[in-house]
């Protein structure tokens, strides 16, 4: 381009293209290392946009599904303390029938114990209905069939259910120490009792496993996610440095060309002196 033809000077409209391309990448750049992310707006990278969304939409449903676990892991415990405070007034009963069963007392001390061991039986009812978590009681026999959402997908449940530990599901209601016969009996209906409850308290041991096996995959999985998003939305500190520092240098070099190229027209100046 002869620069003796001034009408449109090419080399200057050049120049200041590049010049606003420069720009452009300087401010990108910066926007880049001010926020942390690689991607600010979907323009940036479409594709890659849609994805780390969806990724960040999936690590959320997993932290979420990280708490629910937690939350169920919280009623077992509650069930589970329920569970063990009938157990160790099982094990009194056990010994107030134990007791009974021997012909050294009269019918007056025969008349305390069976009062203890009512008045104990009582207690196990007591229990079972304070053991309960947001209003719902856990080990009457209603807390059945329950689901926690413990993953991202609509599938990913975890179902549990408390056996009833009351008086009445556990058979210590009709316990009698009036003579040592009956107080064998007792005996007996106690030790079922208490391996009835054993295997309860043992079902939530069980849950409680698994739960915990849970929770560890989830925390994985959230890790992996995450690390997932990063790559693609996350700027490389790095690499953006570098480029910022290229693009400002082109853009020095480019403003000076651009300064020159638009000096270069009065040249024709000097024809007419």
């Amino acid at each position: 381009m002869s620069f003796t033809r001034i009408g449109a000077n090419i080399t200057a409209l050049q120049s200041m293209n590049e010049l606003l391309r420069v720009n452009r990448l300087i401010g990108v750049g910066l926007l880049r290392l001010s926020s942390g992310k690689r991607i600010n707006s979907v323009g940036d990278d479409a594709a890659g946009f849609s994805l780390s969304r969806g990724l960040e939409a999936r690590r959320r449903s997993l932290e979420q599904a990280v708490q629910n676990v937690g939350t169920a892991k919280n009623v077992l415990t509650i069930g589970e303390g329920g569970y063990l405070a009938i157990g160790s007034i099982l094990q009194i009963i056990k010994e107030k029938t134990v007791m009974g069963a021997d012909d050294s007392f009269n019918s007056d001390q025969r008349d305390a114990i069976q009062g203890q061991i009512d008045a104990l039986v009582s207690e196990i009812d007591d229990i079972v209905n304070e053991t309960s978590f947001q209003g719902q009681t856990l080990i009457d026999g209603t807390f059945t069939s329950k689901q926690f959402q413990t993953g991202a997908a609509a599938g990913d449940v975890f179902g549990v259910s408390l056996n009833a530990a009351d008086a009445a599901t556990l058979g210590v209601t009709s316990l009698a120490v009036d003579n040592a016969a009956n107080a064998s009996t007792a005996i007996a209906a106690v030790d079922a009792a208490i391996n009835t409850l054993n295997t309860n308290a043992q079902i939530v041991g069980e849950y409680m496993i698994r739960l915990s096996s849970k929770e560890d995959f989830l925390a994985i999985a959230v890790t992996n996610t995450e690390s997932a998003r990063s790559r693609i939305e996350d700027a490389d500190f790095a690499a953006e440095q570098m480029k910022l520092v290229r693009a400002q240098i082109v853009q020095q070099t480019a403003f000076s060309s651009f300064a020159q190229a638009n000096s270069a027209p009065q040249l024709v100046l000097s024809l007419f002196r």
